[in-house]
């Protein structure tokens, strides 16, 4: 029997967060078996608007293999192919169905450097994400229940939860900060371990993002003055990156820079961070509001909307919010400032808005997670 709550989820991601009219060619791009149901629902849906699906299947075993055995001419067909698709696509929606996080963990550096440089940054940095209505999402799976230490119905049902949050009201709450976020020049994030950070955000454009791009969703988001950022940051979310996790990482600017890398697997981090020369800037700072989301799942598309968290992002930025900053990297590193990971505060020109992960001013209150759910 189906799942009537797929059928709902399939209706949101057309009609709302991509926005799909008459006639658009819609791409539907899924990973490993598991979004299969979604993937099934999303083609009706589609198709009831009047217009046309495209789906790719990725299983990452096969990706894997095709990057270990890949050379440069290998990357060069696949961008020309997967590029022409791409321009003929109004709307793009991602599913990862996560079989394992760690899949890609032992292909060459130096071939998902160039995996990053000659195909994602054309594919999707230049074209997808500056030329569609996209959306990214995941299915729920075992693999995600063991990550949030859940039983795999109990997953289903926060996911579920998470995927049907009004996203109306939320987008609304947001009005307040992202109006706040306009107007402020300095921001000071003090948190867990060594975290006392300084940047400006001055003149350049907060974006809200409510179920438009990301399912879960959650954040508003801008971009530090390329050059202004100052001191350091320890992000307290583990991550994965390119089939690696970090279990933490420390980083050091000066004059907007990254000037020393700490954590886990330093070896990697460097490659990383030497990938160009956008890698060791910063192209986004977010703060993350979504009520459901709590602690870490060593997933970036939940855990970067983890109520009482920021994001701060080297690499590259987005049009919305456009600091100048272009690399092949856009690697969203987190930190979460509640109680239970070491707490924290954010200053807007040396006034304190968020403590602990609650916002303090009144105008900001109904984001905290009370006045969301």
């Amino acid at each position: 029997m189906k799942d009537p709550r797929i059928k709902k989820v399939a209706k949101n991601l057309v009609r709302y967060s991509t926005s799909v009219k008459k006639g658009h060619n819609v791409l539907i791009e899924f990973k490993d078996r598991w979004p299969l149901p979604l993937v099934h629902a999303l083609i009706d849906e589609i198709k009831s608007v009047g217009a046309r699906a495209f789906v790719t299947y990725n299983d990452t075993q096969l990706q894997r293999k095709s990057l270990q055995a890949a050379d440069d001419e290998w990357f060069d067909i696949m961008k020309e192919i997967d590029l022409l698709r791409m321009k003929k696509m109004q709307a793009f929606i991602a599913i990862n169905g996560r079989d394992n996080s760690y899949e890609l963990a032992d292909v060459p550096p130096e071939n998902m450097k160039k995996y990053m440089e000659k195909y994602a940054k054309p594919v999707h940095f230049e074209q997808r994400v500056k030329h569609t209505n996209w959306c990214i999402l995941a299915f729920p799976n075992p693999s995600y229940a063991q990550a949030s230490s859940m039983s795999t119905e109990a997953f289903e049902d926060f996911y579920f939860n998470v995927c049907s949050l009004d996203y109306a009201k939320m987008d609304k709450a947001m009005d307040p900060l992202k109006k706040l976020m306009d107007k402020t020049d300095k921001v000071h994030i003090k948190g867990p371990g060594r975290t006392d950070l300084k940047f400006s955000i001055k003149g350049i454009n907060a974006v809200k993002c409510a179920g438009k791009y990301n399912v879960p969703d959650g954040e508003v988001f801008t971009a530090p003055v390329k050059d202004s950022v100052n001191g350091v940051i320890e992000y307290n979310t583990p991550t994965v990156y390119h089939g690696t996790k970090f279990d933490k990482v420390i980083l050091t600017f000066k004059k907007g820079k990254i000037v020393k890398i700490e954590g886990s697997n330093v070896e990697k981090l460097e490659h990383i961070f030497n990938t160009d020369e956008g890698a060791r800037f910063v192209g986004e700072f977010a703060i993350g509001v979504n009520p459901y989301i709590t602690k870490p799942m060593v997933d970036i598309l939940f855990d970067e909307k983890i109520c009482g968290s920021i994001h701060f992002t080297p690499g590259a930025t987005y049009d919305e919010c456009d600091n100048g900053n272009r690399s092949a990297i856009h690697w969203d590193l987190v930190m979460i400032q509640t109680p239970e990971y070491g707490g924290g505060e954010i200053y807007f020109d040396d006034v304190l808005i968020r403590k602990d992960g609650q916002f303090v001013l009144k105008e900001l209150k109904p984001l905290n997670p009370e006045n969301l759910k």
